[in-house]
């Protein structure tokens, strides 16, 4: 279903979403499983992903329709649930906006957002920094996770998606909440 690269990359995902689970406090098993689906709908090819978009009836936003590769969070989220027959609605919305992040992150949701961007295999600069951020401070880590995304979005003159921008806005929002 998905090339052996991104195989790769999924183990990494799912054994880091499993360490963080453990740290943060989230369910281990729930945050692998997520890690290990969540690019199952990620398709070389932006028909194929188009084509699965159709026979799932997924809407696409405005964003959605020129940013393709954003739309393999809902496909995988969806094959999740039609070929490996996931049911439970905290998994599936983790994998459905692991690209996006969105306001109200459920923990599990943050958990597979980060860890899709600490994996192991992933080089960047400030990577090592980021991974160890991830362990001691988490909402620090996905604003920065955020900002290295929109940094990079901006710089390829893509478009923004404004689910980051508000998931950002909330996780800062949240930050001072927590903070002294």
């Amino acid at each position: 279903m998905i090339s052996p690269e991104r195989y790769t990359h999924s183990l990494g995902v799912a054994a880091v979403a499993g360490k963080l689970a453990a740290q943060h406090g989230a369910d281990r098993e729930k945050a692998e499983l997520a890690g290990l689906l969540h690019d199952c709908g990620k398709s070389p090819s932006n028909n194929t992903l188009l084509n699965r978009v159709l026979e799932f009836g997924i809407v696409r936003d405005e964003i959605e329709k020129v940013a393709i590769g954003l739309l393999h969070g809902p496909v995988s989220a969806e094959l999740a649930r039609r070929e490996f027959g996931v049911e439970d609605e905290e998994i599936l919305l983790a994998i459905r906006y692991h690209t996006t992040g969105r306001v109200w992150m459920s923990l599990l949701e943050k958990i597979i957002y980060l860890a899709d961007y600490v994996e192991p295999e992933r080089c960047y600069p400030g990577a090592d920094e980021l991974r160890e951020l991830a362990f001691t401070d988490l909402t620090a880590a996905l604003v920065r996770s955020m900002d290295i995304a929109l940094i990079h979005v901006i710089e390829r003159g893509l478009p923004i998606h404004p689910r980051t921008v508000s998931a950002r806005n909330w996780l800062l929002r949240e930050a001072r909440a927590l903070g002294p």
